[in-house]
């Protein structure tokens, strides 16, 4: 029976709870008495994982330090086959009762395959490995906690200097140990920090840069590469200019992702181009909208009525983001309107989107001609995250958006996609008037409360599929099966019935 020896994450967790852990730390714990007899010295653990299956390749993630004390071992150089191609790091083999010593069968397969092979004295619990393991990865993470927090304040500190950009440049290049580079779309260096890389690795580092620059929708807002021994990172900055951060290092290190978000974040911001008096508006429209104006009032003061996309957002790990990581996807977003979470939503972070400038048609029918006109922007998946979209629309409905962008983002979940947009009201429904598509919707579901017509919602929108709407709603599906139910009863409609889905779905669309 395959048995964790400790809770091991589920199998859609895409990383490992803190940094990985070197094997010769585990090895040099002198307690625990292990001892490497085949295969290399250098691995990372992720995970450690106990079993006795005779294949346990499909309960891997990769890079666990599987402990195994060989009851189904029958085809050793079949069974490490398997385990280097599910990804395993290396293999503890604990010797007694089953083995009174390693087969050298076992050991040869492992030096054969390059998996390191591990000698699990008789005295040496599986558990206490595990929980060498999971000790040796909590002091890794708080290393790490502590490096991103001096980076953090070494970064803030650079910003306030008088040179800016310059000086958060000088900053990362130092905490990374390697070259930082501000580059415009067409690869023109703004400001440089750190040593040179060779000219083959900052010809390839150019490159990368040229992969996240904004100038065609879709673009990704991060990439790597490595060259030779160095390691290239490029990242798309906030603020609609283009304009590229991009890294070369020469070792890889545990919170060097963060620390280059932090800067990201930063150097979007001090980046960006001043506004003057419109940025004075801005911060204006703000003050009055906490003081209690409409934002019909303070419309005029953020510039065209539109049109906004509002943007909820959920790590894919499950991991609740903070501030920084919430900004690091505003800027990369080109927005930096984030709110990281709210008390009854802490896992969500919510982008305001504002339109940028597009070309207009040259002339109306009757011959006008028009400058540019906003125009909405193409919201690109973001590796690690979920991401719900709603359609453009004007500020005075951004109440509705944020509404419709939470739909989305709960039926992403629900159908395990990384991103989710709401399409505008189009065909034959675009030619109702709004006010009496609104007040047909209100008659129609008037029956229904709050929490019936959200499941009502969902479930069409899932094309009553009973288990995608009970995880888009977090309850149980046999929950689902009432609420829908009770629906069909207060309504008097068979739900079976494809009018009367279109008919609801229709009015649901209204709200």
């Amino acid at each position: 029976m395959d048995e964790p020896s400790m809770p091991t994450p589920p199998a859609h967790s895409p990383g490992p709870p803190a940094p990985p852990i070197p094997l010769t730390e585990l090895l040099a714990s002198k307690d625990l008495g292990l001892r490497r007899i085949a295969g290399p010295a250098d691995a990372d653990l992720l995970w450690v994982h106990t079993s006795e299956m005779a294949d346990p390749y499909p309960y891997l993630l990769g890079g666990e330090l599987l402990l195994s004390a060989g009851v189904l071992l029958t085809d050793p150089d079949h069974y490490v086959g398997r385990l280097v191609e599910a990804g395993a790091a290396a293999l503890g083999f604990g010797v007694r009762p089953v083995y009174e010593a390693v087969p050298e069968a076992l050991v040869q397969a492992c030096d054969r395959y390059g998996l390191p092979l591990l000698e699990v004295p008789p005295e040496t619990p599986f558990t206490t490995i595990a929980r060498a393991v999971w000790r040796l990865m909590a002091e890794a993470r708080h290393r790490e906690l502590r490096r991103v927090t001096r980076a953090q304040q070494a970064l803030a500190t650079a910003a306030a200097r008088p040179d800016p950009v310059p000086a958060v440049l000088h900053q990362l290049a130092t905490q990374l140990s390697g070259r930082a580079v501000l580059l415009t779309a067409r690869g023109e260096e703004v400001h440089a920090a750190g040593r040179r890389p060779p000219p083959e690795a900052a010809g390839a580092l150019t490159r990368l840069a040229r992969v996240v620059a904004r100038e065609r929708p879709g673009s990704p807002a991060s990439a790597t590469d490595a060259h030779g021994d160095t390691h290239l990172a490029a990242y798309a900055l906030g603020g609609g200019e283009g304009l590229v951060l991009s890294l070369a290092t020469r070792q890889r290190e545990s919170g060097d992702h963060t620390v280059a978000g932090i800067a990201v974040v930063l150097l979007s911001l001090l980046a960006a181009p001043h506004q003057g008096a419109d940025a004075a508006d801005r911060s204006a429209a703000l003050v009055r909208l906490l003081l209690g104006a409409t934002p019909a009032e303070v419309a005029p003061l953020l510039g065209p009525d539109g049109p906004w996309t509002v943007i909820h957002a959920r790590r894919s790990d499950g991991t609740v983001p903070d501030a920084l990581t919430a900004g690091a996807l505003g800027a990369s977003l080109g927005s930096a309107l984030v709110d990281a979470g709210r008390e009854d939503d802490d896992d969500t972070v919510r982008v305001l989107l504002p339109a940028i400038a597009g070309e207009a048609p040259p002339q109306s029918g009757d011959g006008e001609e028009h400058g540019e006109r906003p125009q909405p922007r193409t919201v690109p998946p973001h590796p690690g995250w979920i991401l719900g979209v709603s359609a453009p629309t004007p500020l005075s409905a951004l109440a509705t958006a944020d509404t419709r962008a939470a739909r989305a983002l709960a039926h992403a979940e629900a159908t395990r996609t990384p991103l989710k947009a709401d399409a505008p009201v189009t065909g034959l429904a675009a030619l109702i008037p709004p006010d009496q598509a609104a007040a047909h919707a209100r008659a129609l579901l008037s029956p229904l409360t709050p929490p019936l017509a959200d499941t009502l919602r969902c479930w069409l929108s899932l094309h009553g599929s009973w288990d995608r709407t009970a995880v888009a709603l977090s309850v149980h599906r046999n929950t689902v099966r009432q609420r829908i139910g009770r629906c069909a009863e207060l309504l008097d409609v068979d739900l079976n019935d494809m009018d009367v889905r279109a008919e609801l779905w229709f009015a649901l669309r209204q709200e």
